[in-house]
């Protein structure tokens, strides 16, 4: 591993880190420098054994930043979906996840953010020719009033300033 990839990788954990530390919503473990499990305690969509679509709270992905990541970016291998697999969003087919473009060196607290409005229907593509999950493609465009699903920002309000 080259000096610069290294540094980048210190730095990426470093501040992951520090928003997981900074949120009540993510929960992030450190597999090594170049491997994490991330973890969002918030609210998104399932579809149970039922059929019936329903909300959900705690979601987990692995996130790898390969060697070549400061040069290319393949967002298939970046992303994958853990759990649970009754996940039910357009852009999320398990252990499928698509965000969308990636650039090369997209910081990984950016990345958390993307997933964190993936999961609450912040961000939510509605083609179905472009969708990894169709019928849930289908069903986000006929119930669009029910998003986003979980309205609370990743990171927690910082405190009032105390009186002087």
């Amino acid at each position: 591993m080259d000096n610069i990839l290294k540094l980048f990788l210190e730095t990426q954990q470093r501040e992951a880190m520090q928003l997981a530390a900074e949120s009540d919503l993510l929960g992030l473990v450190v597999v090594d420098s170049q491997h994490y499990v991330a973890t969002f305690r918030c609210r998104g969509l399932v579809r149970d054994a039922r059929g019936q679509v329903r909300e959900h709270d705690g979601f987990t992905l692995g996130i790898w930043l390969p060697e070549s990541y400061l040069r290319v970016v393949n967002p298939a291998e970046i992303l994958t979906w853990l759990e649970p697999s009754e996940v039910w969003h357009p852009n999320i087919r398990p252990p499928f996840v698509c965000l969308g473009k990636i650039a090369p060196g997209t910081p990984l607290v950016d990345l958390l953010h993307r997933c964190f409005e993936l999961i609450g229907f912040e961000n939510v593509g509605m083609r179905e020719d472009d969708a990894l999950n169709q019928p849930a493609c289908a069903w986000a465009r006929r119930n669009r009033e029910r998003f986003p699903v979980d309205r609370r920002p990743i990171k927690r309000a910082a405190a009032e300033a105390a009186p002087c």
